[in-house]
């Protein structure tokens, strides 16, 4: 995808997609309302996803690609081992995968509802409603850390604290998955209206590589969407 490109994007969770007229235009009122809201209501740390939630909800329903990618990843990790879900949403698709196939999953997201439509769907799961910067989780050790869709939705000084941080919750040998475009770009998220941004695939690897990780793939879905492959070396 070139940067002429851009305005196809419609960041349904991490999806590259060319949306329909439908798509646009409930997105750009959702939009409208968050901004003409904004002023009124308490820091939003769900970076707008909260006032949308709703929407999005309704339309995060994942690819094959996408879960064969993180299906492949978790291949990496301990049998029945712990991942850290950085913004998981509701836990569909992944968190859910994830569950399905043995792991211990903990979840964080900084939208109260997407959180309750995660305790709703996996009562039995942890999770946290809470930014993914000042994550309680990231005090413990985990044997793998994602975090699809998430990445860019942030400040550029947060996505690199956010992937500094899963890295140091990675125990020896952990693995590491981000979703984030390899161009450098910004674009403005059809559901909140709110600015995204992309630091490069050159960027997310010096980050990746000053996080005391070694980058052992990289990965595109269907969706054109990129995905960023890490380990932790041996303790």
């Amino acid at each position: 995808m070139v940067l002429a490109d851009l305005f196809k994007i419609c960041a349904y969770g991490g999806r590259w997609r060319r949306p329909n007229s439908h798509i646009l235009s409930a997105a750009r009122r959702n939009a409208r309302k968050f901004q003409r809201g904004r002023s009124s209501l308490p820091e939003d740390t769900s970076n707008g996803y909260e006032a949308v939630a709703e929407e999005f909800l309704r339309r995060r329903l994942g690819s094959p690609s996408e879960l064969a990618i993180v299906r492949e990843w978790a291949t990496s990790l301990p049998r029945g081992g712990s991942v850290l879900d950085v913004g998981a949403g509701s836990g569909e698709p992944l968190a859910a995968a994830l569950i399905a196939e043995g792991f211990d999953v903990s979840a964080v997201d900084a939208s109260p509802a997407m959180v309750a439509a995660f305790q709703r769907r996996f009562p039995g799961v942890e999770v946290a409603c809470e930014p993914a910067e000042r994550s309680r989780f990231f005090d413990r050790t985990f044997d793998g850390a994602l975090a699809i869709g998430l990445v860019f939705l942030l400040p550029a000084e947060s996505q690199r604290e956010v992937i500094r941080r899963m890295a140091a919750a990675l125990k020896p040998e952990g693995g590491l998955l981000f979703s984030a475009p390899r161009q450098v770009c910004a674009w403005d998220d059809l559901l909140t209206g709110q600015t995204s941004s992309s630091l490069g695939a050159d960027e997310y690897r010096r980050i990746i590589a000053g996080s005391g990780l070694h980058l052992v793939g990289q990965h595109v879905d269907a969706g054109e969407n990129h995905y960023y492959e890490a380990c932790k070396p041996p303790g």
